[in-house]
């Protein structure tokens, strides 16, 4: 049925007709305010089609009803929401096993890393005892910390390299 074959003007009248029998209706037992805003709505059918909007939303609404016919009635367009889900799934799967990848990696580097760790920190309290080289290199240290807490991301690696003495 197509937007021509429809009767809007008699549709219109006879919907604000309605309207305004309700609105008097409401204006009497509910008072002024509600009788305003229903005589508000009871207006717009007919404001619509004197200004030939109805032709307008007919279109929004057609093309909006075969859009969605067309979403869900055609198997091509479930294999492309398919298709796209398979992605999604494939994005996700290859996120968990580059983390994992990375974990592994991560992992045996820090173990290798661990003993030699452990080798410079078990020399660093030999240069302790010497009292004024460990208060000079001491300084610079609570320095770095007091320059470094504004720059939150590269604290940890500046930490990091001075407890394996490469800073």
């Amino acid at each position: 049925m197509g937007f021509e074959q429809i009767a809007w003007f008699p549709l219109c009248i006879g919907l604000t007709i309605a309207g305004l029998v309700m609105s008097f209706l409401a204006f009497r037992r509910r008072g002024a305010a509600f009788g305003l805003r229903v005589l508000a709505w009871a207006l717009l059918p007919l404001a619509a089609y004197l200004t030939d909007a109805l032709r307008a939303l007919w279109t929004i609404g057609s093309t909006l009803v075969g859009f969605v016919a067309n979403l869900v009635f055609n198997p091509l367009v479930w294999a492309g929401v398919a298709v796209a889900g398979l992605s999604v799934v494939l994005f996700v799967v290859s996120g968990v096993l580059r983390g994992r990848k990375l974990r592994k990696a991560g992992g045996a580097g820090s173990r290798g890393d661990a003993g030699s760790a452990g080798g410079t920190a078990k020399a660093k309290p030999a240069p302790a005892s010497e009292g004024g080289r460990s208060q000079a290199s001491a300084r610079p240290a609570v320095e770095n910390k007091k320059a470094s807490k504004g720059d939150d991301d590269f604290s940890d690696i500046e930490d990091l390299l001075r407890r394996r003495g490469i800073s």
